[in-house]
């Protein structure tokens, strides 16, 4: 068998609205997007014959459950919202009436999301296997990404 590293990816989708106080334009307003997110491993595949993982880097079926627990589950259908002094009333009568609202102390901009994202993922993966890239798309035509090659 060849040696060599390799890179897996794998996309996913969740619905997640949220607003972005203080700017300047439209999205200021509650509003939500279809989010895709991509996440790119890399690896060696593995080269003991007697693991039934035997030729993978990581398990596809590994890869979906740790992002799923990690960042879809808490994110799909949610409302982010910035923690700010002048909207502490807001939050509490939001999390009164709704289960899945997440208050964050940074502005949730993709940007910002995907380095939320980038951090819960970094040491999730077994060893061997390191997160590589990330991206977040908002719309079908913008999106942020993150590469380990950048932040180095």
């Amino acid at each position: 068998m060849r040696d060599g590293v390799i890179r897996l990816s794998r996309e996913f989708s969740f619905e997640m609205a949220h607003s972005l106080e203080g700017y300047d334009g439209a999205c200021r307003e509650i509003h939500g997007h279809s989010y895709r997110l991509a996440v790119t491993v890399s690896g060696r595949p593995q080269a003991d014959e007697t693991s039934p993982k035997l030729g993978m880097v990581v398990d596809f079926g590994l890869l979906k459950r740790i992002v799923n627990e990690r960042i879809v589950s808490r994110y799909d259908h949610a409302f982010v919202v910035r923690r700010t002094p002048s909207n502490g009333a807001l939050i509490e009568a939001l999390q009164a009436k709704y289960a899945n609202l997440r208050v964050v102390d940074y502005q949730p901009t993709s940007e910002n999301l995907l380095l939320a994202f980038v951090d819960e993922l970094q040491q999730a993966f077994p060893d061997g296997v390191r997160l590589e890239a990330v991206r977040l798309s908002e719309t079908a035509s913008s999106s942020a990404e993150w590469l380990r090659s950048d932040n180095l």
